[in-house]
């Protein structure tokens, strides 16, 4: 083990898990990723045949290309009357190519880029919603996973992290996958679940990163964990029952001194008092002229829980995520801080970014660059869980949530 000026943090991360011998993982499942909602019309192109089958199973081929058009309730392909309410749209074993226009409401990332194309592999269903479609990646879960991993950090860093990573992604995937049967998607290519741009950033890292893990889960009492992960943390990671309410014995707040090199580490914005008093009044919430923002409660690691907002019309308390959403997780990287001061603007200093729940991805690059593996990265951000093949789990529980005292 290497000793750093982290060592008293040393026992822990070294419980290794990397010399567990693993069982050959079965074949894997198929993921299903909601690429967009409320679309109106998209291209699909190969450069093999596409075959669109419907819901009664009738099949019709295209040679390279087939534009899928709404025009009220109907649905129309290369302009031609199709009658169905889903589609699944293949190429064999080849890659398929979308084109959706900047209009529709993307859940990638790829659309705040201005990226409207992407290519996936695996198969495309579309599943018609009024006078619009979902559109839904059916994906062999391995090959989510490394449209997941270069989307989410930096494919260059260190090889155990990018492992990390994979089984992070895999674990999470899994457990939406166990706990949502009736929707018609299992994750959604954001930030909302985790980020997926497809075959965009795959490399021979990525692939060895994922291939090399194939088939791991992090699980907790032989079921697959809810593998939150963040940015940030720049302290100490967060309990979930602090940020989601939700009582998860695995996702309980451990030190973390090991990202001070992240870009996020540090940072100060400034939100202007008229636009904040404008989106809160946006998401429901009923106040007047804001005269005074100061924090009521903090959580166990020191992010800000509570504001207290006194405005012309009387008193607000909000919860600092709150504060988050309304203004924009990207403007307010997180809750970890302290109001400078307020005038015309509010001024916050803060640290971190990320709700800091689970694994700090700059913490695991910087334990990587230690020596510690992939494993024992995990075993530390994720207490009390172990490492196990994802044939060999079970359903969790759903998790349970404790509603905030009033």
């Amino acid at each position: 083990m290497i000793i750093t000026r982290y060592s008293a943090l040393a026992l822990s991360l070294g419980v290794c898990l990397g010399c567990m011998t693993v069982p050959p993982a079965e074949a894997a499942s198929t993921i299903r990723v909601l690429l967009a909602r409320d679309v109106q019309q998209l291209e699909i192109a190969s450069s093999q045949t596409i075959v669109v089958t419907d819901d009664q199973q009738e099949t019709r081929p295209y040679r390279t290309a087939v534009r899928v058009e709404m025009r009220g309730r109907s649905m129309f392909l290369n302009g031609t009357l199709v009658v169905a309410d889903r589609l699944i749209v293949r190429a064999r074993s080849h890659d398929l190519d979308l084109l959706l226009p900047s209009k529709g409401n993307r859940t990638s990332q790829q659309a705040s880029s201005g990226k409207d194309a992407m290519q996936v592999s695996g198969a495309i269903q579309l599943l018609r919603r009024g006078k619009s479609l979902l559109v839904v990646n059916h994906v062999d879960l391995e090959e989510y996973v490394k449209g997941v991993v270069p989307a989410e950090v930096n494919a260059t860093w260190h090889l155990e992290m990018l492992k990390v990573q994979a089984v992070a992604a895999r674990t999470y995937a899994l457990y939406q996958q166990m706990l949502s049967p009736t929707r018609s998607y299992d994750v959604v290519a954001g930030i909302q679940d985790q980020v997926y741009r497809g075959r965009q950033g795959i490399d021979a890292r990525v692939a060895l990163a994922v291939e090399s893990t194939r088939g791991l889960v992090v699980t907790y009492q032989g079921a697959p964990i809810y593998a939150a992960f963040s940015s940030t943390a720049a302290g100490v990671t967060e309990d979930a029952m602090n940020v989601w309410s939700k009582d998860l014995p695995y996702l309980k707040g451990v030190e973390c001194p090991f990202d001070v090199a992240s870009p996020f580490y540090q940072w100060k914005v400034s939100v202007q008092l008229d636009t904040l008093e404008k989106k809160l009044r946006k998401q429901g919430f009923m106040l007047g002229t804001i005269s005074a923002i100061s924090p009521l409660t903090h959580s166990r690691a020191g992010r800000v829980a509570t504001l207290k907002i006194l405005h012309s019309d009387g008193e607000l308390i909000i919860r600092g995520e709150d504060l988050r959403k309304v203004v924009g997780y990207t403007v307010v990287p997180s809750t970890q801080f302290t109001i400078e001061s307020i005038g015309d603007d509010l001024v916050l200093v803060g640290y971190g970014a990320g709700h800091a729940v689970g694994l700090c991805q700059w913490g695991a690059k910087e334990l990587a660059e230690l020596g510690y593996s992939f494993a024992s990265i995990l075993n530390y951000y994720y207490p009390g869980t172990e490492l196990r093949d994802a044939s060999l789990t079970q359903t969790p529980p759903m998790p349970v949530t404790i509603a905030p005292p009033s």
